[in-house]
């Protein structure tokens, strides 16, 4: 089992949770549920839960506290409910630098529930140890409702709601699964998915899901595949800060500023097809960052000289930057 522990800024022995599920399927039920044992077992958690935002009004509910009731109360927990702002994946832009704060403050384990299960809600899988996927029991063939890539990344699968009339079926459930994971290349090469029946309501098996967890990380971390895996979970995030970056800069610029109207016109009335209204705004851009440099610098910067300070700086009026 897992040892309680307080890691730094970069995680230390923290473990990193990321739950996902079809909706409807009780992730926050179930959270709760795995909360509490993880609390019972001497550890302190914090829930990072993620909210679709309206894509009208910009809007969220945030409900996801009130339905952690219990775990809410615990002091040992934290629940942090977060819009996703429009940023695709299932997870909100912050939810990485949110989660290390939470480890350099003590909580030694994170959980990160993403809105939901779909072809884009992936996200989540590049920020966390292990990637749960919770599903229905009863849903048809074994791969219905679900993407096949989702499926995939998935290092645990569990059937939720394994209680009452639909014990049997989940059960069935896990069979189908166990057989559809036999077809598929697991995520890591030291580690075979696991598939498990579980009953948020009734809290059956979550003890045996905690035990999954503690071998999976045991697993991982003996062959340094935990370090390998957060190293290029790091480097994706650094790629995804570098495109919304360059996004940001693109919405700030004075030559886009200028031009887009006109182009989104022209793209609007089918004169001009979106990839090619798009490289030319991109060459736009482009082009008046590397002209704006030496202006940016100052009288006599912008001479023949490409040495001088005024070059290498580059930098634009408002910030611009290619």
């Amino acid at each position: 089992m897992l040892a309680p522990a307080h890691g730094g800024v970069q995680g230390g022995s923290s473990i990193r949770l990321g739950i996902s599920g079809v909706p409807g399927v009780g992730k926050s039920t179930f959270i709760e549920a795995l909360g509490s044992h993880i609390i019972a077992a001497g550890h302190r958690l914090a829930v990072l839960a993620i909210d679709p935002s309206s894509r009208r009004s910009g809007g969220s509910i945030l409900g996801d506290k009130t339905r952690m009731e219990t775990l809410a109360r615990n002091e040992a927990a934290f629940i942090r409910p977060s819009p996703t702002g429009g940023t695709l994946g299932g997870v909100a832009r912050r939810t990485r630098e949110t989660m290390l704060l939470c480890e350099a403050a003590g909580f030694d384990v994170v959980i990160v529930e993403t809105v939901g299960i779909g072809q884009s809600e992936t996200a989540v899988a590049d920020m966390v140890d292990m990637f749960v996927l919770l599903m229905l029991p009863g849903g048809g063939d074994e791969l219905q409702g679900i993407k096949k890539g989702v499926v995939e990344l998935a290092d645990l699968i569990l059937v939720n709601k394994a209680d009452g009339e639909f014990a049997a079926a989940a059960e069935r459930a896990v069979a189908d699964y166990r057989s559809a994971l036999r077809l598929l290349r697991p995520a890591l090469s030291q580690w075979r998915p696991e598939v498990l029946a579980v009953s948020a309501l009734a809290g059956t098996n979550i003890d045996k899901m905690w035990q999954v967890i503690g071998r999976f990380r045991h697993t991982v971390e003996a062959d340094g595949a935990l370090a390998e895996r957060r190293a290029e979970q790091a480097r994706a995030a650094l790629w995804a800060e570098i495109s919304a970056g360059l996004l940001e800069q693109l919405r700030l610029s004075p030559v886009l500023r200028a031009r887009l109207p006109e182009i989104e016109d022209e793209v609007m009335a089918g004169r001009a097809a979106p990839a090619v209204a798009a490289r030319r705004l991109l060459e736009a851009f482009l082009a008046g960052t590397a002209s704006a440099g030496p202006d940016a610098s100052g009288p006599g910067a912008g001479g023949p000289s490409a040495g001088g300070p005024g070059a290498a700086s580059g930098a634009a009026p408002g910030g611009a930057r290619p």
